[in-house]
């Protein structure tokens, strides 16, 4: 969603690098710049102006270190100016009590459907009892789709079917809730094409009845400067603690993730992040400014790959890499940890700079040849995939067939193979002749 807005920033802290000193004239070119590329990127006008004037301020009002460059601690005052236009640190949910109440509330389309399972995942996960409650009478579709996305998660839905009264679906849904013992209830409430007088004092009056611990507004980020008028008029009427941005990894320029706080006064507390059940997050603002920067977010790529790999299995595989025992097996083993993480441009977009090193590319290939390589794989036989050399031209000629691609694709899977176990005879190898001379790096093949 950022990488316009990133490009630009970084064009600018270009220049900003080569900054001999900091005085009005040689920053003023630089800030302007940042301005029209905030404002290029939907942000609202008066956020972007208040944000450079702070900017402004506090760069001429510093002494520069000794150690550190010019322009580098202008590039630091906008990182922290940024943070705390977004949020200044990740807020949590207030929803301690039992029963505790979490209202779902937006406009049609906005995602609160999808938003509401997603969150009860991620409840479910930190050892919450969620339970689902659909009180969107309004669209008919709304607690079939909530149904079925609770079974896929296996999670309990309360839906009344047939009942057009959201306040008697709400007392029954705590009532049963006690009867479950599920200590959070999650209403997914019902959403207009556009904000009217009705839909309001009905969520109103459902505010009033479940006295929820959070009134959390769903927020389609696509929509730009809209979203943030949407949560304007809904946090004028229902007091909403937070927000949640859905389709940040969409290609949105990114204006409401930025102008929200500002405006609102609330904090953005979650973020979809793709149409997976998995594909939700916390919203850590400092983690969000290094990205918008370029600067990657090595943290949660950590955090991701600590949810999808088991420590255990890591360590096996670590100890048949060094042993030059790796197999086709453990290959595809690693094939389907690396889609947990989520898609490959997701997971770059998180290193370092790597918006730079995929501009331009098409990562769509790369997943391909991914999917193509698991399928070969997959068409193996377990006998075939601990011992590749037993694939004669026979055998490859099925295992193409089977996996529906060519004799071509099957040999060039193996030659990668062979050349990845090679390169990790030699790391062993290596490691070995460090750990003699005293010099090994615990966990160094992780």
């Amino acid at each position: 969603m950022f990488d316009t807005l990133s490009g630009k920033l970084q064009r600018v802290f270009k220049d900003l690098r080569g900054l001999g000193k900091i005085a009005e004239e040689n920053i003023s070119e630089a800030l302007r710049d940042v301005r029209l590329a905030l404002l290029d990127a939907d942000v609202n006008f008066k956020v972007a102006r208040d944000f450079i004037e702070r900017v402004k301020s506090k760069a001429m009002g510093q002494e520069v270190l000794l150690s550190i460059h010019p322009g580098q601690q202008v590039i630091k005052v906008i990182h922290d100016e940024l943070v705390d236009l977004l949020g200044s640190e990740n807020s949590r949910l207030e929803a301690t009590g039992n029963p505790s109440s979490i209202m779902m509330i937006g406009l049609q389309g906005s995602g609160k459907t999808t938003s509401s399972a997603k969150l009860a995942r991620l409840l479910a996960k930190q050892a919450r009892l969620p339970l689902l409650v659909g009180v969107d009478v309004q669209r008919p579709a709304a607690m079939d789709q909530l149904e079925t996305l609770g079974k896929q998660l296996n999670i309990p839905v309360f839906v009344k079917k047939g009942e057009t009264d959201v306040f008697k679906i709400a007392r029954e849904a705590l009532d049963v809730a006690k009867a479950q013992n599920r200590n959070t209830l999650i209403f997914d409430t019902a959403g207009r094409l556009q904000i009217d007088e009705p839909l309001v004092q009905e969520l109103v009056r459902l505010r009033d009845q479940v006295k929820p611990q959070e009134v959390l507004l769903v927020l389609d980020a696509a929509t730009g400067q809209e979203a943030v008028n949407v949560a304007t008029h809904f946090n004028n009427a229902l007091n909403i603690t937070g927000a949640i941005l859905t389709k940040l990894d969409g290609d949105a320029r990114g204006g409401a993730a930025l102008s929200l706080k500002s405006v609102t006064g609330k904090p953005i507390k979650f973020v979809g992040v793709g149409e997976k059940p998995e594909d939700f997050e916390p919203f850590h603002p400092e983690r969000m400014a290094t990205r918008i920067l370029g600067m990657g977010d090595v943290v949660t790529l950590v955090e991701r790959a600590a949810e999808a790999v088991e420590l255990e299995d890591a360590k096996r595989l670590e100890e048949k890499m060094r042993k030059g025992q790796f197999t086709l097996e453990d290959f595809l083993e690693q094939l389907k940890q690396m889609k947990k993480l989520g898609s490959l441009e997701s997971v770059v977009n998180l290193l370092p700079g790597g918006s730079d090193m995929i501009k331009g590319a098409d990562l769509s290939k790369s997943e391909k040849e991914f999917r193509h390589m698991e399928g070969i794989i997959c068409a193996m036989t377990f006998k075939e995939r601990r011992s590749p050399q037993i694939l004669n031209a026979k055998r490859r000629q099925r295992i193409a067939k089977g996996s529906g691609t060519s004799v071509a694709e099957v040999n060039n899977v193996l030659n990668k193979f062979s050349q990845m176990q090679q390169m990790m005879k030699k790391m062993g190898k290596f490691q070995k002749m460090m750990a003699k001379m005293g010099g090994a790096v615990p966990g160094g093949m992780r």
